[in-house]
């Protein structure tokens, strides 16, 4: 007697879909005011929402579609405008926005910095700090509120007059709403404005669905199963494609094997490579880590790496590749190493700013490296997923040895509040569990 089949991803993803799209159609029917959805990297969520508002206008719903950036807005816009050629889409501006080519090349969307002049548009689309400062005769039915775990709870109250049912899609395990002030203050208190959207919602309509998109499209399967234990213990997820589906070789092949030849080939090899540098106490902007990260994906381009994948063959262009620290100064550092090299095209950002995005290969530049301390905002879990989360083929951590020494001698001592569940798993334990499988594949520079 043999056991069922195993699920496909597809089908395992379209099961998940068809799930939520289910629930809002209950919510329509007044049956709730929402549903959660919590989405891995890569699992699709975009194409989520672009279907959830086609679906909701074809029924004959007015729908505002809430993102966190102008950058996440054009995304949305662009996609539905692609997939819905048959909608009228509003896109909410700021007076001095300027359409981004991607949006400004659909004959359907209208820019507009009034909500008037889109009242009779089937879907509207603007970030949340526009729509907070828009009138309630522009409300709505129905709201989609991309990145959800992105938006404080203060922002989402100033939206929530515009809308009477939601649906909330968003990524749990990566950064936790931003805040330029002190939040100490507020911590345990139930009207804590720095919470995120989905836990002030959960937390007063216990009732509402949640559901787990379980398929990410966008990590390898090198890649998925290692930050699902990192990240997401609890629920988890696997990737869309199977080993050896995705491959990384080289147009050129004549190169001694340096210790960046080795790191590039481990990585292509393995999806992961640890570049790992003597133990050393630095400043926070160390100049060799920096000369380090931009030296790999010079010469990653150097030796012209091609990608292969479901989706075919591919050069991996500057474009394709990004290099991510946590701080903005360490950006900076590598991008001035860049320029000394004379290559262009790369990007590179912080992890607030790189989340949501999509590259072949990604350089991480370890937050704990060359560090005396583990202080909680390099401990953050969400910024480690973000910079470990955002490629299809590979990803090279460069770091200075010493970090698990680093963590054993600054055990994870957050304190503990009333009324705030404690996060799972914190930082310490996520930068444990990365370390353990990055140690499998560690390169020494030097």
């Amino acid at each position: 007697m043999t056991g069922a089949e195993p699920v496909g991803s597809a089908t395992l993803a379209e099961r998940a879909t068809a799930g939520v799209l289910a629930d809002l159609s209950r919510v329509n029917q007044g049956a709730g005011r929402g549903v959660v959805v919590d989405s891995p990297p890569g699992a699709g969520k975009s194409a989520l929402v672009v279907r959830a508002a086609g679906e909701l206008a074809e029924a004959g719903e007015r729908v505002m579609v809430v993102a966190q950036t102008n950058e996440q807005v054009n995304d949305l816009v662009d996609r539905l405008a692609t997939d819905r050629s048959d909608l009228r889409i509003g896109r909410l501006s700021a007076s001095d926005y300027v359409p981004a080519e991607r949006v400004a090349r659909h004959q359907t969307v209208t820019v507009s910095e009034k909500a008037a002049d889109l009242a009779d548009h089937a879907v509207v689309l603007g970030t949340a700090h526009k729509w907070a400062m828009t009138g309630v005769d522009a409300a709505r039915p129905w709201a989609i509120i991309d990145e959800a775990y992105q938006m404080r709870a203060d922002l989402m109250l100033r939206v929530a007059r515009l809308f009477t049912a939601g649906l909330f899609v968003g990524d749990p395990g990566q950064l936790d709403p931003f805040s330029t002030v002190a939040t100490e203050r507020w911590t345990g208190l139930s009207w804590d404005p720095t919470q995120s959207a989905v836990s002030v919602l959960l937390r007063n309509n216990p009732d509402i669905p949640v559901h787990m998109l379980p398929v990410s499209w966008r990590l390898p399967a090198s890649a998925a199963p290692v930050v699902s234990e990192a990240f997401y213990p609890f629920t988890g997820f696997r990737a869309g494609t199977t080993a050896g589906e995705r491959t990384m070789e080289w147009n050129t092949r004549a190169f001694g094997m340096n210790a960046l030849d080795c790191v590039l080939e481990t990585a292509a090899a393995d999806g992961w490579a640890l570049c790992e540098l003597p133990a050393l106490h630095t400043l926070r902007t160390d100049a060799e880590v920096a000369d380090t990260c931009a030296a790999l994906a010079a010469r990653l381009l150097q030796r012209g790496a091609v990608a292969r994948s479901e989706l075919g063959e591919a050069a991996v262009t500057a474009s394709r590749i990004a290099i991510g620290a946590a701080h903005r100064d360490q950006a900076q550092a590598v991008r001035a190493a860049l320029a000394a090299r004379g290559v262009a095209g790369i990007t590179v950002d912080t992890a607030n700013r790189l989340q949501g995005r999509e590259f072949d290969l990604v350089v991480v530049w370890h937050p704990l490296s060359g560090r005396r301390d583990a202080t909680a905002f390099h401990l953050e879990s969400g910024r480690l997923c973000v910079l470990t989360s955002r490629h299809r083929h590979a990803c090279v951590v460069v770091a200075r040895a010493g970090i698990p020494e680093l963590l054993d001698a600054h055990p994870s001592a957050e304190p503990m509040f009333l009324n705030v569940p404690a996060k799972f798993p914190d930082g310490w334990e996520a930068n444990q569990s990365l370390l353990v499988h990055l140690s499998r594949h560690r390169v020494r520079a030097a």
